[in-house]
């Protein structure tokens, strides 16, 4: 995996997620953070064809004990990298698309997971706050 230097996008994503983590209301934050691109790893146990098809994510759905399923999605390689250092391939996905097509129920989507900027939404939440019209 090739690691970029200075990815622009991902340092805006990244501070978008820093302003909401300090107000969740951030209306400007919620609108570039839904206007950027995450990586959504590819689930070990998805065939090439699938994994290989644009019109269709496999979503890695990661089990809890006494939680909603999560799915996590990445700002950065240096992120999934660090978080993640098993994926060896993903795909690059506007998240405002994902979130149009978010299913409905008990899924909920962690960005940045366990970083310091990391914000998790419920499956609620993805669709009301990242989708946006016309993705």
């Amino acid at each position: 995996m090739q690691i970029p230097s200075n990815d622009r996008a991902a340092v805006e994503a990244r501070r978008a997620l820093s302003a909401l983590a300090e107000n969740a209301e951030d209306g400007a934050a919620l609108d570039t953070l839904a206007g950027s691109e995450v990586l959504v790893p590819v689930p070990d146990d998805a065939d090439d064809e699938t994994a290989d098809d644009p019109t269709t994510v496999a979503l890695p759905v990661l089990e809890q004990p006494g939680a909603d399923p999560l799915v996590p999605v990445f700002t950065s390689e240096v992120t999934m990298a660090e978080l993640l250092p098993s994926v060896s391939r993903y795909r690059l996905v506007p998240l405002g698309v994902l979130a149009a097509q978010w299913p409905a129920g008990d899924l909920s989507l962690t960005i940045d997971g366990s970083t310091p900027h990391g914000l998790t939404l419920d499956s609620r939440g993805v669709r009301t706050l990242l989708a946006r019209p016309g993705a």
